[in-house]
């Protein structure tokens, strides 16, 4: 008891000493307890703070950011020092017992080496400050991913080799790519666009897909900023034209590929540095027409031909999956891949459609192309087209074809809405004989997904929306133009039609159009389906339904009218309204057959009382749009 009373004055008197003169030596051999209880206080805070940074750093790569370098090399640091500081704190742990009986030689050499520790984490924590660990990086072109169906042939090696010798000289700015539809422009301009980018030729490289018979301005201008992380200020073409140019101009190489195009236009209007205002910027067009090459001033054009017999008998061969097929399955298989006219597209959609067949359905294929050549007069497209209807004939399903053909009413290169496409596909009937609408349903998502999966409609990166290649949907137009079942589909028409029938047409869809003057008294005694999409708001007169009694599908956009004018349609099924300019709604009880109702971004005060009178009525959906409230009566829905 003396003796530690003796040690503990000691150590009191010696503590007090070391507090008065500050010297380091003394506080290592004296407050050694303090010294260890800072460096766990502060190993467990930079712990803490790695573990919040690593979370933030995995919530940053999951939205596709790049992270940081500093934020990378704090958090290595910082395994790195807790590392060294649980090496440090199992050696104090070891040594408890000389809390004690102390070895001061222990002690000091210990305590200097906790105090160092400390010393090195208090600084890495200072450097912790990190607004932000990531940042989104400006997109790359995905599309340059190597298309598993390109298979190099004796034009395409020319074309290409022509292109990228274009493309590394001086002097040449727009070059021009032209073909027959399908025949593998957009394929090669997008391998042209990889080796571009393999071989650094270019700080960037952007691919604007399907410029098509009207641009979209601003769609191009978004597609070009989205690759450059360009965020626009302005809202007009014109606006955004100028940012652009200031944004390409910073861009000591680039290439633009302006896919599809069809007739001229003007660069500046999109806001592309062209020749002397930007040497370094270079554009390389596909169409179809050849001269769009000289309208656009090309230096240097360029023409991809079909593929050979033998080059189309390879990527048929591929396609179809004939490695290991029997020879008589193979002599079948080359005679129907000789229908193709060494058109790729053509080639890739038959092979896909035949893929797995039987013997006897390739023979009887092959029997129904040869067959049906008297029915195509033209040279090229009769080609095309007599491919791609055995694709459609192999559907086999009514209702899936109906799928197919309902799928070409909308314009080039659209976005198909598929829960749209469903709702027209009930109000026409499809699978009818089953009940249950969210079964019709499912089965019209089956059916856009074989369609898909034999080529007739593309995919897209969102699930709810499809596309047609606008050769796949220019033939189901010629499927459409004769016969029983005939539509009429058209673009930006400024007047009606004078020297059409339109008795004998059950489908017609009209987009962005301009008409004024719309006829009346016209008797459609066929049409049971109708698209009227005004370019602005289009107004269009009561008179003009009146002989559209077995109408069953509507779909209006942008479109001022009065809902007594579909008082004569008492046979419709689906109606879809988008911002529309709409007056006495409460006329909608006239539609008794009614079974879908869609009201999108068309602005109604309230829901009318009137609604319950259409006791057919399965599917309702409105879509309101701004903070204005809405009316709705107690107990309609549920009535």
């Amino acid at each position: 008891m003396f003796l530690e009373c003796v040690c503990a004055a000691i150590s009191g008197t010696a503590g007090n000493l070391a507090t008065e003169y500050a010297s380091p030596y003394l506080r290592y051999f004296f407050r050694f307890g303090k010294i260890v209880e800072d460096f766990k206080n502060r190993r467990n805070e930079l712990e803490s703070r790695r573990d919040e940074l690593k979370d933030a750093v995995d919530e940053a790569l999951r939205q596709t950011e790049v992270i940081k370098k500093g934020v990378e090399e704090w958090l290595t640091k910082a395994d790195k020092e807790l590392g060294e500081a649980q090496s440090l704190e199992e050696e104090i742990e070891r040594n408890k017992c000389f809390n004690w009986c102390p070895s001061w030689g222990w002690r000091y050499c210990l305590s200097k080496k906790v105090e160092k520790k400390n010393l090195c984490i208090s600084k890495l924590l200072e450097t912790c400050n990190f607004p932000l660990v990531g940042q989104r990086p400006p997109l790359q072109g995905i599309e340059f991913l190597l298309p598993k169906d390109f298979m190099r042939s004796e034009s395409s090696t020319l074309a290409f080799n022509g292109i990228m010798k274009a493309l590394k000289g001086d002097g040449v700015n727009m070059i021009g790519l032209h073909g027959m539809p399908g025949v593998g422009k957009t394929t090669l301009a997008e391998v042209v666009g990889k080796q571009a980018t393999e071989e650094k030729l270019f700080d960037k490289v952007v691919i604007v897909r399907g410029v098509s018979q009207n641009p979209d301005i601003n769609k191009i201008q978004h597609r070009i900023s989205e690759i450059l992380g360009l965020k626009f200020n302005a809202s007009t073409e014109e606006g955004k034209a100028e940012e652009l140019f200031k944004r390409l101009k910073g861009e000591k190489k680039i290439l633009i590929i302006l896919d599809d195009v069809w007739e001229q236009f003007e660069l500046r209007n999109i806001g592309i540095p062209f020749g002397d205002k930007h040497p370094g910027c270079k554009i390389l067009l596909t169409t179809r027409l050849r001269q769009v090459c000289s309208q656009m001033n090309c230096q240097e054009e360029f023409k991809l031909n079909i593929l050979s017999e033998d080059e189309a008998w390879a990527l048929f061969k591929d396609n179809a999956g004939l490695k290991d097929a029997s020879p008589t399955l193979n002599d079948v298989a080359k005679e129907v891949a000789r229908e193709a006219k060494g058109l790729p597209l053509a080639i890739v959609t038959m092979a896909k459609a035949l893929k797995r067949e039987s013997l006897n359905g390739w023979i009887a294929a092959n029997q129904r192309l040869k067959e049906s050549r008297h029915l195509d007069n033209q040279d090229v497209c009769g080609g095309i087209y007599s491919c791609l209807k055995l694709s459609y004939d192999y559907l086999k399903e009514e209702n899936i074809q109906s799928c197919f053909l309902l799928c070409s009413l909308f314009p080039e290169d659209y976005d198909i809405n598929v829960e749209l496409l469903t709702e027209f596909g009930i109000g026409q009937g499809l699978f009818c004989h089953i009940n249950l609408i969210e079964e019709i349903r499912r089965e019209i998502h089956l059916a856009l997904s074989k369609l898909q999966k034999f080529g007739l409609l593309l995919e897209t990166d969102d699930e709810y929306y499809v596309k047609m290649h606008d050769v796949v949907r220019d033939f189901a137009h010629w499927i459409t133009s004769r016969g029983e079942n005939m539509f009429m589909v058209k673009n930006e028409l400024t007047e009606w039609p004078k020297s059409e029938i339109f008795g004998c047409y059950t489908t017609i869809s009209l987009w962005n159009i301009k008409i004024v003057n719309f006829p009346d008294k016209l008797e459609f005694s066929k049409l049971k389906t109708l698209f009227l999409t005004g370019e602005d708001y289009l107004r269009v007169p009561s008179k003009f339904f009146e002989g559209m009694k077995t109408l069953r599908v509507l779909f209006l956009q942008r479109v001022v009218f009065s809902m007594e004018a579909l008082q004569f349609l008492t046979n419709l099924r689906t109606l879809c309204i988008m911002r529309c300019d709409v007056e006495n709604i409460s006329s909608l009880r006239n539609l008794e057959n009614l079974e879908s109702l869609s009201l999108i971004r068309t602005y109604i005060d309230e829901l009318p009382e009137e609604l319950v009178e259409l006791r057919r009525l399965k599917s309702l959906y409105i879509f309101w749009v701004g903070d204005e409230d809405r009316h709705v009566p107690p107990n309609l829905i549920s009535r």
